[in-house]
């Protein structure tokens, strides 16, 4: 339905401020954009936007027309997932940021059986450790972990149980023994993870209501979960990885989970969205399906405490 595209384009420009924005967002060239956002004004018969090489601002109309034009797209999008509720395969296009681990060595199982279970389902995934902007970036969900620093966000929660575990390769624990105490950590070569500039060498513990942050530091740091992973395994040094992303490799042995007595930080995954409206039948199914897997996949893991 055109108009309901060229819809989606001014409501998107009209959030952002940026029809470049709004265009990345719903896989558009920008002339594309341009020319939905005039066939709009053309159909309302008014401009919506006063619009110079820096700057994209509402006209009177736009802010008129901002409010019944976004309850008028909710509308049909309830009317659609409304229609799509008794048909047991969900479709559409999902567009998903998740952090690169993680992606890489569950999510991407996961998500082929999502969608062997809903065949009509396309899959659009962009694995990134960096914060992903939902607004700008080609992305309607993020998978994430820790808490939220936008609060106009929605964070639905995956595996709120989900910390950080200590762990390193047998061959490294074989040439440097194994700390008792995460005090000693620092006689230990440890593989630090940097994001946005900011290097994690700060690692906090805590054992029945004691709490304990020590300073770390190594000879590798990188801005890519997985590469300190492949550190760890390879038994170049001691990481401090999310249970999601190294519990295959606990339950293998390809990593040995240290200081056990001691809990990591709590790290929860969430299921990201900018708006409430958003969660439709499709992500409501996702999110049941990925809490699921994760459930299963910390089992042994994670001891509760």
């Amino acid at each position: 339905m055109k108009m309901w595209r060229d819809m989606e384009v001014f409501l998107l420009a009209a959030d952002t401020g940026s029809l470049s924005a709004a265009a990345r967002h719903l896989d558009m060239t920008p002339a594309a954009a341009s020319l939905a956002l005039k066939r709009l004004e053309a159909e309302v018969d008014a401009p919506l936007f006063l619009r110079t090489t820096r700057s994209l601002r509402l006209t009177h109309e736009g802010q008129a027309f901002l409010e019944p034009c976004r309850q008028a797209l909710q509308l049909l999008a309830d009317g659609r997932d409304a229609a799509q509720t008794g048909s047991a395969s969900l479709r559409g296009l999902l567009q998903l940021s998740a952090p690169s681990d993680l992606g890489r060595h569950a999510l991407m199982t996961w998500l082929d059986a999502f969608q062997r279970q809903h065949p009509g389902l396309q899959l659009r995934l962009l694995l990134s450790d960096r914060l992903t902007d939902i607004y700008r970036q080609p992305v309607d969900l993020a998978l994430r972990y820790g808490g939220l620093v936008d609060s106009s966000l929605v964070a639905l929660p995956i595996a709120p149980q989900n910390r950080r575990i200590l762990c390193a390769a047998p061959a490294y624990l074989a040439r440097a023994g194994e700390p008792a105490h995460p005090e000693v950590l620092a006689a230990h070569n440890c593989l630090c993870f940097t994001l946005d500039g900011s290097v994690h060498d700060r690692w906090p513990f805590s054992q029945s209501g004691d709490t304990l942050t020590v300073n770390v530091r190594g000879d590798r740091v990188a801005d890519d979960g997985d590469v300190v992973r492949r550190w760890a395994l390879a038994g170049h040094g001691v990481a401090y990885k999310s249970a999601l992303d190294v519990a295959d490799d606990i339950r293998s042995g390809r990593l040995i989970h240290l200081c056990p007595a001691w809990s990591g930080e709590r790290v929860p995954l969430n299921l990201i969205c900018a708006d409430r409206r958003q969660i439709s039948p499709l992500v409501q199914a996702l999110r049941s399906f990925l809490t699921a897997r994760c459930e299963a996949h910390l089992s042994g893991v994670l001891t509760p405490r």
